[in-house]
């Protein structure tokens, strides 16, 4: 089963996927039906084989693994049986995101700039690399890897994210003037490294370090959750844009669909399923498409 295996991945791979946990799993269960002296995918045997793991959500993931692999196979060879991909019932739930208000953000990178020592580059590094992901919805991660050489006269280069894609995000005119005066700061400390955002040492800023530091922030500009409320995420800046984005789009709600492809290409998303969760953020947009869903259902046509 392993060549198999191995065909899949470099198929895969080829396409952009990195695929390592897949890699991992595939040949722990190459291994379990070789145990049992058997050559193909067997449905049985699949989820033998996923049980084994403690939690429910692990084995879930482990049994969609052999079954994104019994498809590929089963095109060559249709002696692989194609395991119930639903088998252990799991359904991921994600956690309600905080949208921020405006007035929130402000508060957040105002505290920011306030961080210290006196006269260091600490309080403009934070400040700005929170107006700048509020600005632009970028995974922090993308934020943090950005270079000199990716700030261009067209907006921001961002190379090969999550998904292996590069894309150029545009910067509003009050975005690329915040980000221009941070640099002509940026440019005179570490002249070395070419990170656009470095911490105190003068590296690239970890993104660990990012995270504790926002909790702080957090709790100094007063934005620590209200109770029976989780609290506020970096990455919930990165929904807040992308709600906002649909909310304030400028040919009305009822166009959402045709916003929620363009916003999936301008956030790197590998498909629209993924963009489609920021709708729940937001229960005014959601009434809009129920409403023209009904209109279309009972024979009123396409919005």
């Amino acid at each position: 089963m392993m060549p198999a295996i191995e065909r899949y991945l470099a198929l895969r791979r080829a396409a952009g996927f990195q695929l390592s946990n897949a890699e991992y799993l595939l040949a722990s269960f190459a291994r379990f039906a070789a145990a049992r002296k058997e050559t193909h995918v067997r449905a049985e045997t699949a989820i033998a084989w996923a049980a084994r793991s403690r939690s429910v959500a692990q084995r879930d993931e482990r049994l969609k693994t052999v079954c994104r692999f019994a498809h590929y196979v089963r095109l060559d060879d249709g002696r692989h049986e194609l395991p119930p991909p639903n088998h252990f019932g799991y359904r991921k739930r994600r956690r309600v995101p905080h949208i921020y208000s405006s007035g929130e953000i402000e508060r957040l990178v105002r505290t920011a700039l306030q961080l210290g020592p006196p006269g260091s580059l600490k309080g403009q590094t934070y400040g700005t690399l929170l107006a700048l992901l509020a600005a632009t919805g970028l995974r922090v991660s993308e934020a943090l890897k950005l270079r000199f050489p990716d700030i261009t006269p067209d907006g921001l280069l961002i190379r090969e994210t999550k998904f292996r894609k590069t894309r150029l995000v545009p910067l509003h005119d009050t975005a690329a003037a915040g980000l221009h005066r941070y640099l002509r700061r940026r440019r005179q400390v570490a002249a070395g490294e070419d990170h656009l955002f470095i911490g105190e040492n003068g590296r690239s800023l970890p993104y660990q370090t990012v995270q504790s530091t926002f909790v702080k922030l957090l709790k100094r500009a007063d934005l620590c959750s209200a109770p029976n409320r989780h609290r506020p995420r970096l990455h919930d800046l990165r929904h807040t844009f992308a709600v906002r984005a649909l909310q304030d789009s400028p040919l009305g709600q009822r166009r959402v669909g045709q916003h929620t492809v363009a916003l999936a290409t301008y956030l790197g998303h590998v498909n629209i399923y993924a963009t489609y969760w920021y709708l729940e953020a937001a229960p005014e947009l959601l009434g809009d498409i129920a409403a023209v869903s009904e209109i279309f259902v009972c024979g009123g046509g396409p919005s």
